[in-house]
Formats: C-alpha cells, sequence, structure tokens
C-alpha cells in the first residue's frame, strides 16, 4: 500500500508539472512551433498533406485525451483542498462558539461573585456598627471583654482584607473578558 501510494503521489507530482507547463508561454511557443513545421512539410514535399493532417490529428487527439486526464486530477486535487479547508473552518467555529459560551458563562460567574461580595461588605458594614456599639457599651465592662472585642476586630481587618483581593481578581477576570471579547 505504502509503494501504492508512493508511485500514485509521484504520477501526480508529474501531471501538476504537466498541466503548469501546458498553461505557460513555453508550451504556446512549442506548439505554435509544431503547427507551423507540420504545415510546411507538405508544402516542402516532405510528407504529404493527407498523412501530416493524419499524424497531425491523432497526436492532438491523444494529447487533448492526456490533457483532459490531467485538468481532471489537477481539479478533484482542488475541489479535496477546498473540502479540508471547509472542514478546518467548520471546526474553529464550533470553537468560537464553545468560546463565546464560555465567555458568557464566566460574566455571568462575575456577577454572582459580584454581588456576593456587596452582601458581605453590608454583613461587615453591620459587623462593624455592632462593634462601635460594644465599645461604647465596652467602657463599663471588664478588661477580658475589650480582649474579645480586640480579637473581634483584628477578624473584621482580616475579612476585609481577603474581600479586596477577591474584587481584585474579579476586576483582572473582568478585564481578560473584555480583552477576550475585543479579540473576536
Amino acid at each position: 500500500m505504502k509503494k501504492y501510494n508512493e508511485k500514485t503521489e509521484v504520477l501526480e507530482k508529474i501531471a501538476d508539472h504537466i498541466t503548469a507547463w501546458i498553461g505557460s508561454i513555453q508550451s504556446l511557443i512549442v506548439h505554435t512551433l509544431l503547427f507551423i513545421t507540420s504545415f510546411a512539410l507538405p508544402m516542402l514535399n516532405i510528407v504529404e498533406f493527407d498523412k501530416m493532417l493524419l499524424i497531425l490529428t491523432t497526436v492532438l487527439s491523444l494529447e487533448a485525451i492526456y490533457l483532459a486526464i490531467f485538468i481532471q486530477m489537477s481539479v478533484n486535487k482542488s475541489h479535496e483542498k477546498i473540502e479540508d479547508i471547509q472542514e478546518d473552518i467548520e471546526e474553529i467555529s464550533e470553537d468560537i462558539e464553545d468560546i463565546q459560551e464560555d465567555i458568557e458563562e464566566i460574566s455571568e460567574d462575575i456577577e454572582e461573585i459580584s454581588e456576593d461580595i456587596e452582601e458581605i461588605n453590608e454583613d461587615i458594614e453591620d459587623i462593624q456598627e455592632d462593634i462601635e456599639e460594644i465599645n461604647e457599651d465596652e467602657e463599663d465592662e471588664d478588661h477580658n471583654e475589650r480582649a474579645k472585642n480586640v480579637i473581634l476586630k483584628s477578624n473584621v481587618s482580616s475579612n476585609k482584607n481577603e474581600i479586596k483581593a477577591l474584587k481584585d481578581i474579579i476586576s483582572q477576570l473582568q478585564n481578560e473578558i473584555d480583552q477576550l471579547k475585543k479579540e473576536e
């Protein structure tokens, strides 16, 4: 099978070269000289006119048959390449659709995360208000209560830092989505 494919490739290359040569200026010149010579031979009484026409007609008929075969081979090869390109285009289109769906899902996720962050911020504000109220009432309480409140405040600060980090990540994701949309 491998030898068959190699032989086929060699024949296809030969057919491509012949088809390319037939469509060239050199081919036009060679054929013109052949026709002039063919009609000059009977005029110079080297060959009879009927024999020249018979030979010329036979040669040109055979040439036309082979040219038709070579041209059809080139057309078939071009058609195969076009089909391959169409398949590639279809695959790329499907990939683009998948990417667009992914971008839409990511956008929805970012919106949900943003809403969650807003809710967390509201909760943090409520906690801070509660802490401020506790601080006001704390002046009368003992030292242990103050220590508990300090711990609560540090936890709130830590949560604020984590929320800020989440906001930064969401902002980066939003920028990347915008870039992907621009590239489309």
